[in-house]
């Protein structure tokens, strides 16, 4: 199926003349790395992880765009201490383009914040479906990595994000219950929509050896219980005093302490993810992206 023909299966024919040109033609120039960060419990860090890690790429040379994809607990904005005048659902009514509902931090990292708007997807008309995919086309020419913020848990948005993605991340804790739930949301995924491939990052551990041994109880059971189901680990963040004062400055402990030991460590992953290649079975392409969003939910 080509692009054209996978657009007519979302919008209706005689919408097609509002698509730009490029929707409908192949394009060879470099696109974005659509990478979900995701976690099957609340309170593991992860809003707070993608906003360090937004700020370590760009640090690297890599245009960041975080999309808030988190519709009950939005809020990396407050990572950054920003308040945007507008989020996703002004894009998805034709009220503001995409431009206009971005946010830019200091660093040169874009949010796109979504809260409610992302909450009623499956009830979006053809008309609100085009105006996303016109939209975030745009991202092509800004962004080289795209990361999103999901969701915790299970719920029919967080894995219409996660299995669109090109590479999903799973962060997860030493405690029972977060390592128990991360297990839960890569078997639906891989059960329900075929996404093979995980990456771990494990946060507040005091050493590695523990954090080895939260990704060794995952890789076990996977390889148990999960048929082709690949998890590599990523690395860890240590427990660090100054992670928490960064929160609590609603800052990040990449400006509130950038040598401290948390920081250096997302420095570090950072690093590996800008360094990793995209995979063969990426699609690698914004559009792409928000059309497999939006077939799932039709």
């Amino acid at each position: 199926m080509d692009q054209a023909s996978g657009l007519r299966n979302i919008v209706k024919t005689d919408s097609l003349s509002r698509v730009s040109p490029s929707v409908l033609a192949g394009s060879s120039r470099r696109v974005p790395r659509v990478i979900s960060v995701t976690s099957g419990k609340g309170g593991v860090g992860k809003t707070n992880m993608v906003g360090n890690l937004a700020i370590a790429l760009n640090a690297l040379g890599k245009r960041v765009v975080i999309v808030d994809a988190d519709v009950g607990l939005a809020n990396i904005d407050i990572i950054f201490n920003l308040r945007p005048k507008y989020n996703i659902s002004h894009l998805i009514n034709g009220e503001r383009t995409l431009h206009e509902v971005m946010v830019t931090t200091k660093h040169g990292v874009h949010i796109i914040a979504g809260g409610s708007g992302f909450a009623n997807l499956t009830q979006l008309t053809h008309g609100e479906k085009l105006n996303l995919l016109t939209e975030f086309e745009t991202l092509e020419n800004m962004a080289d990595i795209i990361l999103l913020d999901t969701g915790a848990g299970i719920s029919s948005n967080v894995l219409y994000f996660n299995s669109a993605a090109d590479e999903c991340i799973v962060i997860a804790t030493r405690e029972p219950t977060s390592i128990t739930d991360a297990y839960a949301l890569m078997k639906v995924m891989s059960q329900e929509y075929g996404t093979k491939y995980f990456k771990l990052l494990v946060n507040v551990v005091d050493s590695k050896k523990d954090a080895k041994s939260v990704y060794a109880t995952l890789d076990n059971a996977i390889g148990r219980f999960l048929k082709n189901v690949v998890l590599e680990y990523l690395g860890n963040i240590p427990s660090d005093p100054k992670l928490q004062k960064a929160v609590l400055h609603r800052s990040t402990v990449m400006d509130y302490a950038p040598d401290s030991p948390s920081a250096m460590a997302i420095k570090e992953i950072a690093r590996k993810i800008a360094d990793s290649p995209i995979r063969a079975s990426s699609d690698g392409n914004i559009k792409f992206f928000m059309k497999r969003i939006l077939d799932a939910v039709n």
